[in-house]
């Protein structure tokens, strides 16, 4: 299944859900796919998910919350956050980013409508510039903010008069009327691994017994590349630049924290930087993009230099182009094979 699949319908039979899902290519067929169970992540979309199955008395609901974060170039040295505390009881950070800048946010105001058309207003990035001015001796204007992002936090709505106040904690409400669903409400992204790992307790009677796990086993369970121990990392870019020797200290250590171990299975049995194909800049090469669109499920060039890495702060508009165009050629290659 292709990413970005629409789930346009679902309906219990029996047993089974049938979920019918569209693939957004051009003359995509609906498909219909069978399950015994249906778990409900939509995050900020769980009450569209509910209404394509035809839900209607839910029993909780959540609060869609609005975050925004501005980047600006680096205003100091060192490599420490700072957490603030704002006359308006709101808590705002800035952290280092990326070398050269300083991730500023957030702001949190009740939001309404499309969560995927959240964006940036010049209200928040004016607050968050604001917020800052008041402790750093180095001031900023809306100027020279490089870059802003927005998003919308699926809360659980406790009742919680401001937005600012209301949980973080998630709620799983588990409808067992025919086959089960699971619905998740709340939650964030710190907590993700907790929450899927209580989302299966919850669901462990409908499971079989050889795929069920048992205690707390998200905390030795280590993420794709991150299979070296805690403390591992300068050892891991050391052995990097060892067997890539041509690669240099900053392209080694950046790659190894972008994808641990599995670095090299980015660079392959590559013996120079010719044979890693063009470089789109800054040492993108086609090698690493074509490794996100095999394994990391790229299609685009936003999902490349925004979703998979923030090389976007780096790159010129032309070499976003031809980084579009090369991704568009290779799947047109991979739908023609």
């Amino acid at each position: 299944m292709q990413p970005r699949t629409k789930a346009v319908a679902a309906e219990r039979i029996g047993d089974l859900w049938h979920l019918t899902t569209l693939e957004r290519f051009a003359g995509a067929q609906p498909r219909t796919i069978c399950a015994r169970i249906l778990i409900n992540a939509g995050g900020p979309w769980v009450g569209d998910v509910l209404a394509v199955t035809q839900r209607r008395n839910v029993p909780a609901s959540i609060r869609l919350v609005q975050g925004s974060h501005i980047v600006v170039p680096k205003l100091y040295a060192h490599d420490r956050c700072y957490i603030f505390q704002n006359p308006d009881k709101r808590i705002i950070f800035a952290i280092p980013y990326e070398g050269d800048f300083t991730l500023i946010g957030t702001t949190e105001n009740d939001y309404v409508g499309d969560p995927g058309a959240a964006t940036t207003s010049p209200a928040d990035i004016e607050y968050l510039c604001q917020a800052v001015n008041r402790y750093f001796s180095t001031t900023i204007a809306p100027a020279q903010v490089v870059w802003t992002y927005s998003g919308v936090r699926p809360l659980y709505d406790d009742g919680a008069s401001e937005a600012q106040a209301a949980t973080r904690d998630y709620v799983l409400n588990l409808d067992e009327a025919g086959a089960p669903m699971l619905s998740v409400f709340g939650g964030k992204i710190t907590t993700y691994r907790r929450l899927a790992q209580h989302a299966l307790a919850k669901l462990d009677r409908y499971v079989p017994a050889e795929a069920r796990h048992h205690g707390d086993w998200t905390g030795r369970s280590p993420l794709p590349g991150g299979d070296f121990p805690v403390q591992g990392f300068e050892s891991l870019v050391n052995d990097i630049s060892r067997e890539y020797s041509w690669l240099g200290a900053h392209h080694s250590r950046r790659l190894a924290r972008s994808y641990g171990t599995r670095t090299r299975a980015v660079l392959g049995g590559a013996t120079s930087w010719a044979s890693l194909g063009g470089d789109f800049g800054n040492g993108l090469t086609e090698a690493e993009v074509l490794y996100l669109m095999r394994e990391e499920w790229a299609e685009d060039a936003a999902d490349v230099i925004w979703r998979r890495s923030k090389f976007g702060l780096r790159l010129s508009l032309g070499q976003v182009s031809a980084l579009e165009s090369f991704m568009a050629r290779q799947r047109a290659r991979a739908g023609a094979a």
